[in-house]
């Protein structure tokens, strides 16, 4: 089967090794750089396999369209691909388009579908290959695996430990069903649709006097980025690798309550936060204990929330 691949990143370099073992990759769209010297891991993937590959500032342009259709590919797969693709190029294989989206669809559609999930404190999630059409991951689903979040998966771990290798057997079993002939889409149903936009620091403030869970699933669901974060004296900084200790608190909600190797843990409505590292605003991460070294951090010590 002819096969061109819109993605990037690792995922999409990751892709493009395994469906290239029983396929034919005629063309691969890797994301535009303003800078040439720089080059996303799956434009660097493409061309070790001699496999063309095509730039362009925006895929809704006459010029990517045209050369999208000139390539003439049976099926197109979208393997993490954060830009808007033209229905033109979407509609145009043979067998149409499939799409890698790390969720269960429809529920968190939208760009930080792995964030929102662990935020709002949920047990399951997964991943669903899809058609896509002219909505904003609304197509219907060929195939979804799900999977659990552990008490203290990130968004990190999340990804490249269960979701990244999940989406790309996935990606291979539904090529398979395609060529098989035999693909059974469903129709996504509107009425358990949900949709978040992109999770931002605005969004992931620690209030310390919020419950110890909330606390917790901010953090982790925030890590690496874009970061939970909160105020110590006048710097703002960014915590990462939470765990959670539920006991009776009776210290200050957001002292500082021990200091260690392990590292710090911070007094919450309910229990205990303890992160593993920090990073200061335009800084490197580094340990959370060297990091009270360095900031001369003390017990008692109160995180603000503003």
């Amino acid at each position: 089967m002819k096969i061109v691949l819109i993605g990037q990143s690792v995922f999409g370099a990751e892709t493009l090794k395994r469906i290239k073992i029983q396929n034919k990759i005629i063309g691969v769209f890797a994301p535009y750089k303003n800078n040439s010297y720089l080059k996303d891991p799956i434009e660097e993937t493409a061309e070790e396999l001699q496999i063309k590959t095509f730039t362009f500032p925006k895929l809704r342009s006459d010029n990517a369209i045209k050369l999208f259709k000139n390539l003439n590919p049976d099926l197109c797969v979208m393997a993490y691909v954060t830009e808007i693709v033209p229905d033109e190029i979407i509609s145009s294989p043979k067998f149409g388009t499939i799409q890698f989206h790390p969720s269960l669809l429809p529920k968190h559609r939208g760009p930080s579908s792995i964030n929102w999930p662990i935020i709002n404190g949920e047990k399951k999630t997964g991943i669903s290959i899809f058609y896509p059409d002219k909505g904003l991951d609304t197509g219907p689903i060929l195939i979804q695996k799900k999977i659990t979040i552990d008490k203290n998966d990130s968004v990190g771990s999340l990804y490249f430990k269960k979701l990244f290798p999940l989406g790309i057997d996935a990606i291979v079993e539904a090529i398979n069903q395609i060529k098989l002939g035999n693909p059974k889409p469903n129709l996504q149903d509107e009425k358990k649709a949900t949709y978040e936009g992109w999770c931002k620091e605005k969004h992931t403030k620690i209030n310390w006097e919020s419950n110890v869970e909330i606390i917790h699933n901010l953090i982790r669901g925030s890590d690496p980025q874009p970061g939970a974060h909160t105020r110590h004296k006048t710097k703002q900084i960014f915590i990462y690798g939470s765990k959670k200790f539920i006991i009776n608190q009776t210290k200050k909600f957001g002292s500082v309550s021990s200091i260690g190797k392990e590292g710090i843990r911070i007094a919450c409505k309910e229990g205990e936060i303890l992160f593993e590292k920090v990073r200061e605003k335009n800084g490197k991460k580094i340990s959370a204990f060297e990091w009270s070294k360095i900031s001369n951090l003390k017990i008692g010590d109160v995180f603000l929330n503003k």
